[in-house]
């Protein structure tokens, strides 16, 4: 079907057969045709490039507070399932879609991605000018904005453009609070083969705590799948709980927000981490909050990484790997002090995607090599840590 009309300011009429809108805080609206739950929905609105993964995109924690475009747009085409999901409980804010969802074609389907999207509170606008909205994205900045779907089609717009406007954004918010984990738990859970499904880990090798601002389940089975027998506490557990594990090393994972404001806790951890001298790696907004424990700083992204296909540079090998990418936030490379070495770096942009301590086994890159989604190009990080842990012994 056609792509709804969009404009510049606010219509007077909805066009016919519409029944949802994306209204952004310019006063940008979208029209558009409701999928899963009805309902009103207010977050950063980004855009995801990737191809297939919609499942474990939209159940990634790191996009708390985001509304999320997808470019593809054959969405839906694999249907859903129990097993492609990085956690139980959703946090993305909704989705836009340039074509109505497929039907399922895969044998591994077992709902309608519609239905699933329903079941879980999920709002959704389909029909919409993707691409004019990703160059809006991309030349402006990820703007503020609401999606709102009702059957009857009766939306306030006004009223709509008003709560985009007040939404006050992601610098500043402390999102992993809201993510993380309530209580320790034990993972076991290895990764997933054809016919198989996922795996249990029958021999450990390694005792890591794996600190959760937002961890993706993907990455925890790639540690369970290099021998780690993983504990996962909570993002705001203390630095003497943690090493009271006595874990062989420490993971920091990924997760939403601003690094600065979840850093207000966490970063106190990570230097008596650091200082510990155990193993330590980190993912994303573990990077990035490794990176300011460290003496560097962070800032907001004009735009972006968001999608499967971003080239990054491994600066200790010379090689070129393909990756996984979501964040809006960045550590300025400059910022590094001296004892900080820049291991990998963005072909794309430039931006700094990787760093190592030079007098300790610490180290983090900011792309999801978990590849899930994505190309499997980055799981030798996993072993670099077990590595590392095991020469630490």
């Amino acid at each position: 079907m056609p792509a709804a009309n969009s404009t510049d300011v606010l219509p007077s009429a909805r066009p016919p057969g519409t029944n949802a809108a994306l209204v952004l805080a310019d006063g940008s609206i979208f029209w558009g045709r409701g999928l899963g739950a009805p309902g009103i929905s207010t977050g950063e609105v980004c855009f995801n490039t990737s191809m297939t993964g919609y499942q474990e995109i939209m159940t990634d924690p790191s996009y708390a507070g985001q509304i999320i475009t997808f470019t593809f747009p054959h969405i839906g085409n694999v249907g859903a399932n129990a097993e492609d999901v990085e956690t139980i409980t959703p946090a993305a804010r909704g989705l836009v879609l340039r074509a109505d969802i497929t039907d399922p074609s895969n044998f591994r389907a077992l709902q309608h991605f519609n239905e699933w999207l329903k079941l879980r509170g999920l709002t959704g606008i389909a029909g919409v000018d993707t691409r004019k909205l990703t160059r809006r994205i991309r030349d402006g900045g990820a703007p503020s904005g609401t999606i709102a779907y009702a059957a009857d089609g009766n939306l306030d717009i006004p009223a709509l453009l008003a709560q985009s406007k007040t939404w006050p954004g992601l610098e500043g918010m402390d999102l992993a609070k809201d993510v993380t984990c309530r209580q320790t738990y034990h993972w076991d859970e290895t990764g997933w083969t054809l016919g198989k499904g996922y795996g249990k880990l029958t021999e450990p090798r390694h005792r890591v705590v794996a600190v959760d601002y937002g961890a993706k389940h993907n990455i925890l089975r790639m540690l369970a799948s290099e021998g780690c027998d993983v504990t996962v506490v909570p993002a705001g557990t203390s630095a003497e709980d943690i090493l009271g594990h006595k874990p062989d090393g420490i993971f920091l994972s990924n997760g939403p927000g601003d690094p600065a404001a979840t850093g207000e806790y966490a970063v106190p951890v990570i230097r008596k981490l650091v200082e510990s001298g155990k193993p330590v790696f980190g993912i994303c907004l573990g990077h990035q909050m490794l990176a300011l424990a460290l003496g560097g700083k962070t800032q907001k992204m004009a735009i972006g990484h968001r999608g499967a296909n971003q080239p990054v540079k491994d600066l200790t090998t010379g090689k070129v790997e393909i990756t996984s990418q979501n964040h809006g936030f960045v550590v300025i490379q400059e910022s590094l002090p001296a004892n900080v070495e820049v291991t990998h770096v963005s072909l794309f942009d430039g931006t700094n995607e990787g760093l190592k301590l030079k007098d300790k086994p610490v180290f983090s890159v900011q792309y999801h090599p978990e590849a899930s989604p994505g190309p499997q190009d980055s799981h030798y990080l996993f072993k670099r840590f077990a590595d590392a842990m095991k020469a630490h012994e």
